[in-house]
């Protein structure tokens, strides 16, 4: 996609975006509205058990922020724990990449997990359409995407929550 190209060409976003990407710890959660976690296999290995990244998605949420993955980036909500130390996507709608879309990928045999399974033994309730169809859901604020083939549906509801927000 053009537009997504140019934005990658743009020197505030070398500059700010790549080259000075801060670490978690220069992170203040009280300053964001949204975390948004993106897709790739090797989010899978990266995002569940980083303590940090939690944490601040943690405060953003409990901050009245909101949640956003997409595709493989719904592991990174597995292990967020509210306050009282109950998963945070305990009886929520979410979506990720499926195991037959995983399997269409030929990364069955790679993943450390199906997203489907983890998320069910968190007690969430985890939906899905058919592979590679586009497809988001919104449950509170919490809003999750199957597949690449869903990254604008995902920013359309959280658009739509911002225009509804009196914060901002």
């Amino acid at each position: 996609d053009k537009d997504i190209m140019k934005i990658y060409s743009e020197e505030k976003f070398v500059q700010e975006g790549l080259i000075n990407t801060k670490k978690p710890k220069d992170i203040d959660p009280n300053n964001y509205h949204a975390i948004y976690y993106t897709g790739g296999h090797g989010v899978m290995w990266d995002f569940p058990d980083n303590k940090e990244i939690q944490e601040i998605a943690r405060i953003i949420y409990e901050n009245n922020g909101y949640i956003l993955s997409v595709c493989h980036g719904v592991a990174g909500l597995f292990n967020i724990k509210d306050s009282e130390g109950n998963f945070l996507i305990s009886g929520k709608r979410i979506t990720g990449f499926t195991k037959a879309e995983e399997i269409l990928a030929g990364k069955a045999k790679v993943v450390p997990f199906f997203n489907q399974k983890v998320a069910e033994e968190r007690n969430a309730l985890f939906q899905k359409k058919r592979f590679y169809k586009e497809f988001a859901l919104k449950d509170g604020r919490i809003i999750t995407r199957q597949n690449p083939f869903s990254v604008r549906a995902v920013a359309k509801l959280y658009l739509e929550e911002r225009k509804t927000c009196k914060q901002f």
